[in-house]
């Protein structure tokens, strides 16, 4: 079983249940899903790049990316409709909370100059969203070969039901906010 399922059962759990007071355990917030999703605008030009992005991102996460097309046209971009423009992951169950566990420990300290996560990035629903930019600092890729550096959106879907509940719950995983 995964480090963090396990740091949830024992010890998240019981000390949110205590912190606000719920009469089940059920109803204490849990961790739904992780999305991670790249914007590959340059795909347009040359299908070379979301072939690559698209390995990295396979790495990265353990799970085949899908490809996602572009809604509309917009000639200013040069981009039609239906061209492939982005790649998402959506992260569920025990790889999510591995991909959470590398994230904390060991991708976020490589960040350069980082001082914390921003702790206003909650929506209202207790979901919280970061980007990334670039993917060299996970350990799974190899700085060397990377040929073009590529930002990342990461997204923390919970069940909790403010902001609040979410940010405690993402603190006690370990999440690095700034203060």
């Amino acid at each position: 079983m995964a480090r963090l399922k396990d740091l949830y059962k024992s010890k998240v759990a019981p000390a949110l249940q205590e912190k606000y007071s719920y009469k089940s355990i059920m109803a204490v917030p849990k961790m739904q899903k992780i999305v991670v999703s790249m914007g590959v605008g340059k795909a347009v030009q040359d299908k070379k790049f979301i072939e690559t992005a698209q390995q990295d991102l396979m790495m990265i996460t353990g799970q085949k990316p899908l490809v996602i097309g572009a809604k509309k046209s917009v000639s200013n971009f040069k981009v039609r409709q239906g061209d492939k423009t982005g790649l998402k992951v959506t992260l569920r169950g025990q790889r999510m909370y591995e991909f959470m566990d590398r994230l904390i420990n060991l991708a976020i300290p490589r960040v350069k100059d980082f001082r914390g996560l921003n702790p206003n990035s909650f929506d209202k629903k207790g979901n919280y969203s970061f980007g990334m930019s670039e993917q060299t600092v996970f350990p799974e890729i190899d700085s060397a070969k990377v040929e073009n550096t590529q930002g990342m959106n990461i997204t923390f879907v919970t069940t909790a039901k403010t902001a609040n509940e979410a940010k405690d719950l993402l603190k006690m995983f370990g999440m690095p906010f700034r203060e």
